[in-house]
Protein backbone atom coordinates (compact mmCIF):
# COMPACT_ATOMS: atom_id res chain seq x y z
CA UNK A 1 0.00 0.00 0.00
CA UNK A 2 0.99 3.43 -0.93
CA UNK A 3 2.22 5.35 1.73
CA UNK A 4 1.65 9.47 1.42
CA UNK A 5 5.85 9.92 1.12
CA UNK A 6 5.74 7.84 -1.82
CA UNK A 7 2.86 9.40 -2.92
CA UNK A 8 4.52 12.89 -2.76
CA UNK A 9 7.68 12.00 -3.95
CA UNK A 10 5.79 10.52 -7.09
CA UNK A 11 3.78 13.70 -7.34
CA UNK A 12 7.11 15.41 -7.37
CA UNK A 13 8.77 13.90 -9.83
CA UNK A 14 5.38 14.19 -12.07
CA UNK A 15 5.66 18.28 -11.87
CA UNK A 16 9.36 18.27 -12.78
CA UNK A 17 8.72 16.09 -15.65
CA UNK A 18 6.10 18.41 -16.81
CA UNK A 19 7.12 21.65 -15.98
CA UNK A 20 10.32 20.46 -18.21
CA UNK A 21 8.19 19.27 -21.00
CA UNK A 22 6.13 22.63 -21.08
CA UNK A 23 9.23 24.00 -20.73
CA UNK A 24 10.59 22.78 -23.60
CA UNK A 25 7.32 23.01 -25.83
CA UNK A 26 7.18 26.86 -24.97
CA UNK A 27 11.18 27.05 -26.08
CA UNK A 28 10.64 25.22 -29.35
CA UNK A 29 7.37 24.90 -30.81
CA UNK A 30 4.84 27.82 -29.68
CA UNK A 31 5.62 30.31 -32.35
CA UNK A 32 5.06 33.52 -29.74
CA UNK A 33 7.31 35.12 -27.15
CA UNK A 34 6.67 32.83 -24.00
CA UNK A 35 8.49 32.58 -20.93
CA UNK A 36 10.20 29.30 -20.18
CA UNK A 37 11.65 29.22 -16.36
CA UNK A 38 14.25 26.54 -17.40
CA UNK A 39 15.35 27.85 -20.83
CA UNK A 40 15.83 31.48 -18.74
CA UNK A 41 17.73 29.40 -15.81
CA UNK A 42 20.39 27.75 -18.81
CA UNK A 43 20.86 31.14 -20.51
CA UNK A 44 20.71 32.97 -17.97
CA UNK A 45 23.77 30.74 -15.79
CA UNK A 46 25.16 30.48 -19.29
CA UNK A 47 25.29 34.10 -20.14
CA UNK A 48 27.16 35.05 -16.97
CA UNK A 49 29.67 32.43 -17.32
CA UNK A 50 30.67 33.68 -20.59
CA UNK A 51 30.62 37.30 -20.27
CA UNK A 52 32.98 36.76 -17.31
CA UNK A 53 35.27 34.80 -19.58
CA UNK A 54 34.66 37.57 -22.50
CA UNK A 55 35.21 40.72 -19.70
CA UNK A 56 38.62 39.07 -19.05
CA UNK A 57 39.55 39.61 -22.59
CA UNK A 58 41.85 42.88 -23.12
CA UNK A 59 40.61 43.27 -27.22
CA UNK A 60 36.84 43.18 -28.11
CA UNK A 61 38.01 40.73 -31.04
CA UNK A 62 38.89 38.13 -28.75
CA UNK A 63 35.89 38.81 -26.29
CA UNK A 64 34.01 38.66 -29.59
CA UNK A 65 35.06 35.39 -30.21
CA UNK A 66 34.06 34.27 -26.94
CA UNK A 67 30.75 35.13 -27.17
CA UNK A 68 30.86 33.77 -30.62
CA UNK A 69 30.32 30.58 -28.38
CA UNK A 70 27.47 31.75 -26.12
CA UNK A 71 24.61 30.73 -28.16
CA UNK A 72 25.30 27.64 -29.82
CA UNK A 73 27.24 26.18 -26.87
CA UNK A 74 23.94 27.19 -24.55
CA UNK A 75 21.57 25.45 -27.44
CA UNK A 76 23.26 22.10 -27.28
CA UNK A 77 23.90 22.13 -23.78
CA UNK A 78 19.81 23.22 -23.46
CA UNK A 79 18.45 19.87 -24.47
CA UNK A 80 20.97 17.63 -22.11
CA UNK A 81 19.17 19.89 -19.57
CA UNK A 82 15.73 18.82 -20.29
CA UNK A 83 17.14 15.28 -20.41
CA UNK A 84 19.03 15.18 -17.03
CA UNK A 85 15.83 16.99 -15.36
CA UNK A 86 13.45 14.55 -17.12
CA UNK A 87 15.69 11.61 -15.66
CA UNK A 88 15.45 13.07 -11.98
CA UNK A 89 11.78 13.49 -12.58
CA UNK A 90 11.63 9.62 -13.02
CA UNK A 91 13.79 8.70 -11.05
CA UNK A 92 11.62 10.10 -8.19
CA UNK A 93 8.50 8.05 -9.39
CA UNK A 94 10.25 4.83 -10.34
CA UNK A 95 11.05 4.99 -6.55
CA UNK A 96 8.06 5.88 -5.40
CA UNK A 97 6.16 2.77 -6.77
CA UNK A 98 9.17 0.22 -6.71
CA UNK A 99 11.25 -0.63 -4.30
CA UNK A 100 14.20 1.18 -5.22
CA UNK A 101 17.22 2.71 -3.92
CA UNK A 102 18.08 6.26 -4.81
CA UNK A 103 21.17 4.09 -7.45
CA UNK A 104 18.66 1.35 -8.34
CA UNK A 105 15.55 3.65 -9.02
CA UNK A 106 18.13 6.30 -11.31
CA UNK A 107 19.34 2.82 -13.47
CA UNK A 108 15.89 2.35 -14.22
CA UNK A 109 15.27 5.17 -15.20
CA UNK A 110 18.84 6.22 -17.16
CA UNK A 111 18.04 3.13 -18.71
CA UNK A 112 14.67 4.00 -20.03
CA UNK A 113 15.51 7.61 -21.14
CA UNK A 114 18.66 6.47 -23.17
CA UNK A 115 16.64 3.31 -24.72
CA UNK A 116 18.96 1.01 -23.31
CA UNK A 117 17.23 -1.95 -22.00
CA UNK A 118 19.51 -2.92 -19.52
CA UNK A 119 17.68 -2.52 -16.56
CA UNK A 120 14.65 -4.82 -16.31
CA UNK A 121 11.41 -3.36 -14.97
CA UNK A 122 8.90 -5.77 -12.80
CA UNK A 123 5.41 -4.05 -12.92
CA UNK A 124 2.78 -3.29 -15.39
CA UNK A 125 2.91 0.48 -13.73
CA UNK A 126 7.10 0.47 -14.01
CA UNK A 127 6.90 -0.41 -17.81
CA UNK A 128 4.22 1.98 -18.57
CA UNK A 129 6.47 4.81 -16.97
CA UNK A 130 9.60 2.97 -18.69
CA UNK A 131 7.63 3.35 -22.15
CA UNK A 132 6.60 7.27 -21.38
CA UNK A 133 10.09 7.88 -20.10
CA UNK A 134 11.87 6.83 -23.57
CA UNK A 135 9.20 8.71 -25.78
CA UNK A 136 10.01 11.35 -23.98
CA UNK A 137 13.78 11.17 -24.40
CA UNK A 138 13.57 10.84 -28.06
CA UNK A 139 10.34 13.46 -28.48
CA UNK A 140 13.22 16.34 -26.81
CA UNK A 141 15.79 15.03 -29.74
CA UNK A 142 13.66 15.45 -32.08
CA UNK A 143 12.67 19.20 -31.13
CA UNK A 144 16.22 20.04 -31.13
CA UNK A 145 16.69 18.65 -34.25
CA UNK A 146 13.60 20.65 -36.21
CA UNK A 147 14.23 23.37 -33.40
CA UNK A 148 18.08 24.13 -35.04
CA UNK A 149 17.26 24.80 -39.08
CA UNK A 150 14.33 27.07 -38.12
CA UNK A 151 16.81 28.69 -36.12
CA UNK A 152 19.72 29.40 -38.19
CA UNK A 153 17.21 29.66 -41.30
CA UNK A 154 16.11 32.73 -39.77
CA UNK A 155 20.01 33.48 -39.07
CA UNK A 156 20.44 33.50 -42.53
CA UNK A 157 17.45 35.79 -43.40
CA UNK A 158 18.77 38.44 -40.92
CA UNK A 159 22.35 38.32 -41.94
CA UNK A 160 21.53 38.90 -45.63
CA UNK A 161 20.30 43.08 -44.55
CA UNK A 162 23.41 43.01 -42.36
CA UNK A 163 25.75 42.23 -44.97
CA UNK A 164 24.25 44.18 -47.30
CA UNK A 165 24.87 47.30 -45.05
CA UNK A 166 28.04 46.63 -44.54
CA UNK A 167 28.44 47.63 -48.61
CA UNK A 168 25.85 50.96 -47.98
CA UNK A 169 27.55 52.11 -44.59
CA UNK A 170 30.32 50.83 -44.48
CA UNK A 171 32.42 48.85 -41.51
CA UNK A 172 31.67 49.40 -38.88
CA UNK A 173 28.11 50.61 -40.35
CA UNK A 174 27.59 54.63 -39.89
CA UNK A 175 24.32 56.34 -40.69
CA UNK A 176 26.36 59.40 -42.28
CA UNK A 177 28.04 57.20 -43.86
CA UNK A 178 24.75 55.59 -45.07
CA UNK A 179 23.20 58.61 -47.23
CA UNK A 180 26.91 59.60 -48.18
CA UNK A 181 26.95 56.47 -50.17
CA UNK A 182 23.75 56.46 -51.87
CA UNK A 183 24.39 60.19 -52.69
CA UNK A 184 27.47 59.43 -54.43
CA UNK A 185 26.18 56.31 -56.52
CA UNK A 186 22.68 58.44 -57.40
CA UNK A 187 20.45 56.79 -55.55
CA UNK A 188 19.31 59.45 -53.13
CA UNK A 189 16.18 59.20 -54.61
CA UNK A 190 15.40 56.00 -54.49
CA UNK A 191 15.81 55.98 -50.60
CA UNK A 192 12.01 54.73 -50.39
CA UNK A 193 13.09 51.88 -51.74
CA UNK A 194 15.53 50.69 -48.89
CA UNK A 195 12.75 51.89 -46.47
CA UNK A 196 10.54 49.50 -47.43
CA UNK A 197 13.14 46.71 -47.61
CA UNK A 198 13.78 47.75 -43.83
CA UNK A 199 10.62 47.83 -42.68
CA UNK A 200 10.29 43.92 -44.27
CA UNK A 201 13.79 43.10 -42.24
CA UNK A 202 12.28 44.46 -39.16
CA UNK A 203 8.91 42.73 -39.45
CA UNK A 204 10.91 39.64 -39.33
CA UNK A 205 13.53 40.15 -36.93
CA UNK A 206 10.60 41.06 -34.74
CA UNK A 207 8.80 37.59 -35.33
CA UNK A 208 11.74 35.60 -34.89
CA UNK A 209 13.91 36.90 -32.52
CA UNK A 210 10.64 37.05 -29.78
CA UNK A 211 9.91 33.48 -30.74
CA UNK A 212 13.86 32.31 -30.38
CA UNK A 213 15.38 34.67 -27.97
CA UNK A 214 18.45 32.66 -28.60
CA UNK A 215 18.84 34.55 -32.25
CA UNK A 216 19.48 37.99 -30.61
CA UNK A 217 23.09 36.32 -29.00
CA UNK A 218 24.01 34.53 -32.59
CA UNK A 219 26.89 36.82 -33.62
CA UNK A 220 27.55 37.97 -37.55
CA UNK A 221 30.45 36.09 -39.43
CA UNK A 222 32.21 38.98 -39.81
CA UNK A 223 33.66 40.33 -36.26
CA UNK A 224 32.99 43.98 -37.14
CA UNK A 225 28.83 42.94 -37.90
CA UNK A 226 25.92 43.09 -35.74
CA UNK A 227 22.06 42.82 -36.04
CA UNK A 228 21.69 45.24 -33.43
CA UNK A 229 24.05 47.87 -35.13
CA UNK A 230 22.79 47.64 -38.81
CA UNK A 231 19.22 48.10 -36.90
CA UNK A 232 20.22 51.38 -34.83
CA UNK A 233 22.52 52.68 -38.19
CA UNK A 234 19.06 52.05 -40.70
CA UNK A 235 16.77 53.54 -38.11
CA UNK A 236 19.49 56.74 -37.98
CA UNK A 237 19.67 56.96 -41.37
CA UNK A 238 15.92 57.31 -41.91
CA UNK A 239 15.70 59.70 -39.17
CA UNK A 240 18.20 61.86 -40.26
CA UNK A 241 16.87 61.84 -43.98
CA UNK A 242 13.84 63.13 -42.57
CA UNK A 243 14.86 65.85 -41.04
CA UNK A 244 18.22 66.54 -41.84
CA UNK A 245 17.75 66.39 -45.91
CA UNK A 246 16.00 69.30 -47.93
CA UNK A 247 13.02 67.23 -49.52
CA UNK A 248 9.56 65.93 -49.56
CA UNK A 249 9.16 64.20 -46.20
CA UNK A 250 8.60 60.32 -47.07
CA UNK A 251 6.51 58.05 -45.83
CA UNK A 252 8.78 55.42 -45.85
CA UNK A 253 10.96 56.93 -43.66
CA UNK A 254 8.66 57.27 -41.02
CA UNK A 255 6.82 53.90 -41.14
CA UNK A 256 10.48 52.31 -41.11
CA UNK A 257 11.49 54.30 -37.66
CA UNK A 258 8.16 53.28 -36.11
CA UNK A 259 8.47 49.46 -37.35
CA UNK A 260 11.92 49.36 -35.77
CA UNK A 261 11.03 51.14 -32.68
CA UNK A 262 8.37 48.78 -32.43
CA UNK A 263 10.50 45.64 -33.30
CA UNK A 264 13.54 46.92 -30.74
CA UNK A 265 10.54 47.51 -28.16
CA UNK A 266 9.24 43.78 -28.27
CA UNK A 267 12.47 42.44 -28.04
CA UNK A 268 12.95 44.48 -24.77
CA UNK A 269 9.97 42.86 -23.41
CA UNK A 270 11.08 39.52 -23.68
CA UNK A 271 14.56 40.31 -21.86
CA UNK A 272 12.78 42.46 -19.32
CA UNK A 273 14.62 45.68 -20.06
CA UNK A 274 12.83 48.53 -19.12
CA UNK A 275 12.37 51.46 -21.33
CA UNK A 276 9.43 54.63 -21.61
CA UNK A 277 6.75 53.37 -23.63
CA UNK A 278 5.78 57.11 -24.36
CA UNK A 279 8.60 59.08 -24.66
CA UNK A 280 7.75 62.71 -25.70
CA UNK A 281 9.16 65.23 -28.17
CA UNK A 282 12.23 66.96 -26.31
CA UNK A 283 13.48 64.47 -24.28
CA UNK A 284 16.85 64.24 -24.00
CA UNK A 285 18.92 61.49 -25.90
CA UNK A 286 22.28 60.41 -25.28
CA UNK A 287 23.51 61.75 -29.16
CA UNK A 288 24.78 64.52 -28.88
CA UNK A 289 24.14 68.07 -30.22
CA UNK A 290 27.49 68.57 -31.52
CA UNK A 291 27.83 64.59 -33.30
CA UNK A 292 24.66 65.69 -35.17
CA UNK A 293 26.35 68.62 -35.98
CA UNK A 294 29.43 66.98 -37.12
CA UNK A 295 26.97 64.53 -39.24
CA UNK A 296 24.94 67.48 -40.86
CA UNK A 297 28.71 69.53 -41.56
CA UNK A 298 29.73 65.74 -43.43
CA UNK A 299 26.63 66.16 -45.68
CA UNK A 300 26.70 69.36 -46.19
CA UNK A 301 30.69 69.16 -47.37
CA UNK A 302 29.68 66.41 -49.61
CA UNK A 303 26.77 68.14 -51.67
CA UNK A 304 24.14 67.00 -50.27
CA UNK A 305 21.18 69.61 -49.80
CA UNK A 306 21.37 70.14 -45.84
CA UNK A 307 18.24 72.29 -44.20
CA UNK A 308 19.28 75.82 -42.77
CA UNK A 309 17.45 75.44 -39.48
CA UNK A 310 19.52 73.13 -38.20
CA UNK A 311 18.25 74.37 -34.58
CA UNK A 312 14.50 72.74 -35.85
CA UNK A 313 16.56 70.09 -37.48
CA UNK A 314 18.60 68.53 -34.11
CA UNK A 315 14.53 68.93 -32.08
CA UNK A 316 12.96 66.87 -35.07
CA UNK A 317 15.98 64.12 -35.46
CA UNK A 318 15.52 63.53 -31.24
CA UNK A 319 12.21 63.31 -31.65
CA UNK A 320 12.58 60.74 -33.44
CA UNK A 321 15.29 59.28 -31.99
CA UNK A 322 14.09 59.27 -28.55
CA UNK A 323 11.67 56.17 -29.61
CA UNK A 324 14.34 53.66 -29.90
CA UNK A 325 17.78 54.87 -28.52
CA UNK A 326 17.18 53.53 -25.15
CA UNK A 327 16.26 50.29 -25.73
CA UNK A 328 18.83 50.13 -29.12
CA UNK A 329 21.37 51.16 -26.31
CA UNK A 330 20.63 48.31 -23.75
CA UNK A 331 20.10 45.48 -26.16
CA UNK A 332 23.65 46.58 -28.18
CA UNK A 333 25.09 46.17 -24.02
CA UNK A 334 23.27 43.25 -23.64
CA UNK A 335 24.52 41.26 -26.83
CA UNK A 336 27.97 43.08 -26.38
CA UNK A 337 27.73 44.26 -30.27
CA UNK A 338 30.72 45.54 -32.24
CA UNK A 339 31.92 49.66 -32.33
CA UNK A 340 29.84 51.47 -34.22
CA UNK A 341 28.99 55.23 -34.12
CA UNK A 342 26.03 56.47 -32.50
CA UNK A 343 25.04 52.84 -32.01
CA UNK A 344 26.83 50.90 -29.22
CA UNK A 345 30.24 53.43 -29.15
CA UNK A 346 28.79 54.30 -25.86
CA UNK A 347 28.54 50.26 -23.89
CA UNK A 348 31.02 50.04 -21.60
CA UNK A 349 32.35 46.79 -23.30
CA UNK A 350 33.54 48.90 -25.93
CA UNK A 351 37.40 49.63 -26.47
CA UNK A 352 38.77 51.74 -29.35
CA UNK A 353 36.63 52.28 -32.17
CA UNK A 354 38.65 50.26 -35.48
CA UNK A 355 39.89 51.57 -38.60
CA UNK A 356 37.19 52.25 -40.86
CA UNK A 357 37.21 51.26 -44.81
CA UNK A 358 37.11 54.35 -46.57
CA UNK A 359 35.04 54.42 -49.61
CA UNK A 360 36.23 53.25 -52.73
CA UNK A 361 39.84 52.70 -51.28
CA UNK A 362 39.74 48.77 -52.19
CA UNK A 363 38.22 49.60 -55.89
CA UNK A 364 41.41 51.76 -56.86
CA UNK A 365 43.37 48.78 -55.97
Amino acid sequence: MATLGSVLLFFVGLVVVAATLISAIRTVVLPRAAQSWLTGMIFGASGKLFRLLANERRSFEARDGVMALFAPITLVLMPLVWVVVVGAGYTAMFMAIGDYSWIGAFEVSGSSLLTLGFTPVASTVEHVLAFSEATLGLGLVALLITFLPSLYSSFARRESMVTLLEVRAGTPPSATEFLLRFHRIGWIQHLDQEWAAWEQWFAEVQESHTTFPALNFLRSPQVGLSWITAAGTALDAAALAQTALVSEPSPGGRIVIRAGFITLRRIADVFGIAYDPDPQYGDPIALTRAEFEAALDQLAEDGLPVVDDRDQAWMDFSGWRVNYEAVMLEIAEMVMAPYAPWVSDRSSIQLAPPKRIRWGARLSR
